[in-house]
């Protein structure tokens, strides 16, 4: 499907006119969004705008890195949307020119509508828009990284609810509840490092920015992705400090099984030794034929069991 938004110069703006109607030079601009393009409409790359043809490869070979890329008089964007159900990339393709802005996108994207909605609004609301394809493509980024916030922020509370119930749930679990979080972390700084790193291009870019406004926009959308960016890493850092944190409580635990275990054994040692003495099937044994012999056992062994008790106990092994 391709929609277009074409803008005159006197400022009205017209909606879904068929792009091969479009003379791109009778209008102020124009912004025609490809989503979910049939190789038909994918060929009007080609045929109608004339975009070099490693650009239309790009367009067709996902997923590529965001990158940034200058054929002629038009710049070629590669930038990544957030699935946010799978935290996978998706691609969104951008080209700019002086007076088109070309969106080019396989999947549906959300956030493609609220910008290409925001755009049309504040056109027909006159609401002092006077961009044009650069502030378009500024929106359309906006967008893009406006939706990594949510799925960080669902990470966030969920690190925080795993710490304040660290101690109801065994470690297992909870282990397997960090590295769960720990790798949704990870697909969210492969897709928001490279844009971040692609912003900073942007923003140093001579060929996309032709003055101070339009820099202060783009270093808006940079200093969210440091946010973002920081964001991770302090969460990456939290998910390793509770990783520690639940190995260090595993291993006290088991520290303290095996000392109730050694304590257990220990006691019963001498009480094995004399049952085994007296176990035994020898004939002559004068203890065998003492009167008092089995009560005189049982109480040796009741006394030297208490006595190790106590003598545990005073030694702190029981604390």
């Amino acid at each position: 499907m391709i929609r277009t938004l074409a803008v005159t110069p006197q400022g009205e703006v017209l909606i879904d006119m068929p792009l091969r109607e479009i003379r791109i030079e009778e209008y102020k601009w124009i912004w025609a969004d490809f989503s979910e393009p049939t190789p038909e409409e994918t060929e009007l790359l080609d045929t109608y705008f004339h975009f070099h043809p490693l650009a239309i490869e790009d367009c067709m070979h996902v997923l590529q890195r965001p990158k940034l890329d200058y054929y002629e008089e038009v710049q070629f964007l590669v930038l990544h949307a957030l699935n946010e159900s799978s935290l996978k990339a998706e691609e969104v393709d951008l080209f700019v020119g002086k007076s088109f802005l070309v969106s080019f996108h396989l999947q549906r994207q959300t956030e493609l509508d609220e910008a290409w909605n925001k755009i049309v609004k504040e056109i027909h609301n006159r609401k002092g828009w006077s961009g044009g394809p650069i502030l378009a493509a500024y929106t359309v980024m906006d967008k893009l990284v406006d939706h990594y916030f949510p799925s960080l922020y669902m990470i966030e509370d969920e690190l925080a609810e795993l710490e304040n119930r660290g101690s109801n749930e065994s470690v297992e679990e909870l282990m397997t509840q960090v590295f769960d979080v720990r790798g949704r972390l990870l697909k969210l700084r492969r897709t928001i490092v490279p844009m971040r790193d692609l912003m900073y291009r942007v923003l140093n870019s001579q060929h996309i920015q032709s003055n101070s406004v339009e820099r202060m926009y783009f270093g808006d959308i940079y200093d969210h992705l440091l946010k973002l960016t920081d964001m991770i890493e302090a969460d990456r850092e939290m998910t390793s400090d509770l990783r520690d944190s639940y190995i260090s409580l595993n291993s006290n635990r088991m520290n303290t099984i095996m000392k109730t275990l050694t304590v257990i054994t220990t006691i019963f040692m001498p009480l094995t030794l004399i049952a085994g003495i007296y176990g035994m099937n020898f004939r002559v044994m004068p203890e065998l034929d003492y009167l008092f012999g089995y009560p005189l056992v049982l109480m040796i062994m009741v006394l030297l069991g208490t006595g190790m008790v106590l003598w545990f106990k005073k030694r702190g092994w029981f604390s």
